[in-house]
């Protein structure tokens, strides 16, 4: 019993392959998504020898089909054997559809998801300009009058010039000591 459950088991573990979504938008990783493949043949190689499907402009013949040929596509697979001149347009697309899900001009078609990014990057900055000025009224407290007094200004430019800080490069090397006045630059 228990040789039977394994070869069951092995059995359905080959038939687990690896189907990717559109090559970089969204879901996990190629390797964690396992399908099982059903009754889709294998038509090719496929992009890594494995049979995947995936749309993609690199490798635009996947291995597999994209759906499995039962009912309808059944009966126009045997269809297309025969003369495809016989063949409706409608018959013709069904087929293309069965084999691949997207076409290479709407693998190649913008999916707009600029949008959503240039929307997310604008509310963070608004987010952060709001941040800012809810710290600038809230948090922090006003400016002292030393920094914004004209009259503070002025007498602290008239302490360091008495003082002499910084005579070399600082701002008392702009004063003339001996006339009482700055210097002409």
């Amino acid at each position: 019993m228990s040789a039977l459950a394994t070869r069951r088991l092995f059995k359905e573990i080959g038939q687990v392959q690896i189907v990717a979504v559109r090559s970089g938008h969204g879901g996990p990783p190629i390797p964690m998504q396992k399908v099982n493949i059903g009754k889709r043949e294998i038509v090719g190689y496929g992009a890594n020898g494995e049979a995947t499907y995936l749309d993609t402009v690199m490798a635009p013949f996947p291995a597999i089909r994209f759906k499995e040929d039962v009912g309808e596509v059944a009966n126009l697979r045997q269809k297309e054997k025969g003369d495809w001149k016989k063949m409706t347009m409608e018959e013709k697309k069904a087929l293309y559809r069965a084999s691949f899900c997207q076409t290479l001009a709407e693998v190649e078609a913008p999916t707009g998801e600029w949008k959503s990014i240039l929307g997310l990057v604008l509310v963070g900055i608004s987010v952060g300009i709001w941040g800012y000025l809810w710290m600038k009224t809230v948090v922090y407290p006003p400016l002292p009058e030393t920094i914004t007094s004209d009259e503070n200004k002025k007498a602290q430019i008239e302490r360091m010039i008495a003082l002499r800080m910084n005579p070399i490069e600082g701002l008392a090397s702009n004063y003339d000591y001996e006339k009482g006045k700055w210097k002409d630059q």
